[in-house]
């Protein structure tokens, strides 16, 4: 019933590509010692984003780079490389209701429309996110101040 932790580790790695990947060659471990999290599992977001067109990685050597601009990577393409159930895991029913029951026999469909709204509205909102607000963000926690990154990406 929410959107696992993968998103935000996948946020966190792509900020750092972006930031970083330019001057060294940031690799599983190096991303695994900033996010706290085991090289395996960082391999496996990374695959993902690489998957997904999101990222590209020099085969052998390791090194990660952005492989499109950060106004065409949003949280909903982010979430969906890791996590491509998210938006059906968001918001669960149970599994077993009892069919002899009036309420357990049709709580799915009486559910089901209420849920696809707040799914469709996650979903709209995942969109509207970009990389390059986050960027920003981080920017700006960064500085203590909200300085824009201009129109031309970063690498």
């Amino acid at each position: 019933m929410h959107i696992s932790a993968k998103c935000s580790i996948a946020i966190h790695c792509l900020i750092f590509i972006y930031e970083y990947g330019d001057n060294k060659r940031v690799t599983s471990e190096l991303l695994a010692l900033s996010t706290g999290c085991n090289p395996v599992t960082i391999r496996n977001i990374v695959s993902a984003l690489k998957k997904e067109g999101i990222l590209s990685v020099k085969f052998g050597t390791g090194g990660a780079k952005l492989n499109c601009a950060l106004e065409d990577i949003t949280l909903y393409r982010i979430c969906m490389a890791v996590e491509p159930d998210a938006l059906k895991k968001f918001i669960g029913v149970h599994s077993m209701p009892s069919p002899l029951c009036p309420v357990g026999k049709n709580i799915h469909a009486v559910l089901e429309m209420s849920y696809n709204k707040v799914r469709d509205s996650l979903k709209a909102n995942l969109q509207s996110i970009t990389m390059k607000e986050l960027i920003n963000e981080y920017h700006k926690a960064l500085t203590g101040f909200y300085s824009p990154l201009p129109d031309q990406d970063h690498g």
